[in-house]
């Protein structure tokens, strides 16, 4: 029973058991896709406690992290994602996915994960603000402008953006107070993790179909996905420490460029697209999962290899 508690309670394995509860008893995800937007405002809510208000002071030291984010979350990678999957993708609306995922706000675990991997967290919040505000003004259009407003309306997409990035913000900061957060700080991961779960179970019980009967589809997905987050994020630190850029600075850089929102891609891509287009965003939960283990043995590995050679 220890051992099954213990497990419940770790993110990497909850993700996974939403991946395989969706594949086994994915009927059942129809029932509840109604309710995919209120779980991801509540989802972001909890999330964005991980923002401090005072992080956001002095003003004048948040511009800078903010453009990098916005650059780094929307730009480049949303140019090299949507580039992949217009070479590689036949099917309009798995592109249509992808396009949701490349204007998606990056993920907040990008926060805790700054502090895991030794990367500079304040920056790390700023930039993810940035991304974050970028989100809700550009998003609607960029989308509308790229599937050519194929059945979406920009104002609705916009609507859905402060339902589930300004309110939810505008909410935690009311949690932050000193008597709600005492409540919030205990819950806090485990209404996430159980969240996003959710989320993916949905996204991937209203396509198990495809899982099983269409892999030349999976491997395509995969492979822009792959493209987009490891060989991506490897390349930007390779050239960064061409030009001997900070270390700190660039992990924290290279997990605004490759960290999206799972849980938002998803509840983005059914409500505008319809389930099909989730399938992306399905696998998007899956490899940033993994790129967060990769980048957290390799930090691992490196430091067994400084002690050993100390």
């Amino acid at each position: 029973m220890y051992v099954l508690i213990n497990l419940l309670r770790n993110r990497n394995f909850v993700l996974v058991f939403a991946v395989v509860v969706g594949l086994v008893l994915g009927d059942f995800a129809a029932n509840i896709k109604a309710y995919t937007t209120y779980v991801l405002a509540i989802v972001m809510t909890f999330s964005m406690t991980n923002i401090r208000t005072s992080s956001l002071f002095p003003l004048k030291a948040l511009v800078k992290p903010m453009l990098v984010g916005m650059l780094l979350n929307y730009v480049i990678y949303a140019i090299v994602m949507i580039g992949l999957a217009y070479l590689l993708i036949e099917d309009k609306d798995l592109f249509y996915g992808f396009v949701v995922i490349a204007t998606t706000p990056p993920g907040v675990a990008i926060i805790p994960f700054s502090y895991i991997l030794k990367g500079d967290v304040e920056y790390s919040i700023k930039g993810v603000l940035g991304a974050f505000i970028c989100t809700v003004f550009l998003t609607p259009f960029a989308v509308g402008w790229i599937t050519g407003n194929d059945g979406i309306a920009s104002w609705d997409l916009f609507m859905l953006m402060v339902k589930t990035i300004v309110v939810p913000l505008i909410i935690s900061r009311f949690l932050l107070l000193s008597k709600p957060f005492k409540l919030i700080d205990k819950i806090r991961g485990k209404v996430v993790d159980w969240g996003f779960a959710l989320l993916i179970f949905i996204a991937v019980g209203l396509n198990r179909q495809v899982f099983f009967s269409e892999p030349l589809i999976l491997l395509q997905i995969g492979l822009v996905l792959l493209l987009t987050h490891f060989v991506l994020g490897l390349v930007y630190e390779k050239i960064a420490s061409l030009f001997k850029r900070n270390t700190v600075k660039v992990m924290s850089e290279n997990l605004l460029l490759t960290i999206k929102s799972s849980g938002f891609a998803v509840v983005t891509a059914i409500t505008l697209f319809g389930q099909k287009a989730a399938i992306p965003t399905a696998g998007l939960a899956i490899f940033v999962l993994l790129y967060l283990l990769f980048l957290s043995f390799r930090l691992e590995l490196r430091s067994k290899k400084a002690t050993r050679s100390e």
